[in-house]
């Protein structure tokens, strides 16, 4: 790309011209360690939390590499924010999230109702509720509840299945998806 003299380049215009190599430059296979079908080769997160108020719209991967500044902030951004704790979320977990953002083609920003989950928190919600795992993956940063109002449940669900990288939890009931890095299982109804 040549930048010219008093021509402007758009934020959009910069992730046209990424999304343009990502075409040729994305791999052929679909399984391969590391790769998403539907990542791509630069991969935004769009989220926001109806608990804080917060939005997160970033670019957190270009070209194979993970940007540093933006994982602390999708970090902070799905922190526990009943005690407001941080913990590393699994890059694994978000490319799935993006991956199956990206699979469903929205444009519309996920709800994110839970993120990493303190053992604290996870505690009082198991005592409130049967549907929260002892040992759930939320306490290690390897799982997130999401929601998308454009989308139903199973929609969101086959988008996520449909990576084949970890456990996808239906939940139509209260209308939200569960996405891990764990073990390559589905449930829920």
């Amino acid at each position: 790309m040549t930048v010219q003299k008093g021509v402007g380049f758009t934020r959009r215009a910069l992730l046209g011209a990424f999304a343009a190599t990502a075409v040729t430059a994305a791999p052929t296979f679909a399984n391969a360690s590391g790769f998403l079908r539907g990542g791509g080769d630069v991969r935004r997160i769009r989220m926001y939390s109806g608990r804080t108020g917060e939005r997160l719209d970033t670019i957190y991967w270009i070209d194979g590499e993970y940007i540093k500044d933006a994982i602390n902030e999708i970090n902070y951004f799905m922190r526990d924010w009943r005690t407001n704790e941080v913990k590393e979320v699994d890059l694994r977990t978000i490319d799935i999230m993006t991956a199956a953002h990206n699979l469903m083609d929205v444009h519309e920003p996920y709800m994110l109702l839970s993120g990493y989950r303190s053992p604290k928190t996870n505690a009082m919600l198991r005592r409130r509720s049967g549907g929260v795992a002892k040992n759930s993956l939320h306490m290690t940063g390897k799982a997130a509840d999401l929601r998308l109002s454009s989308r139903s449940v199973h929609q969101m669900a086959r988008a996520a299945a449909a990576c084949r990288a970890g456990g996808v939890g239906r939940y139509s009931r209260s209308n939200f998806v569960h996405m891990d890095c764990g073990d390559v299982r589905t449930w829920g109804a």
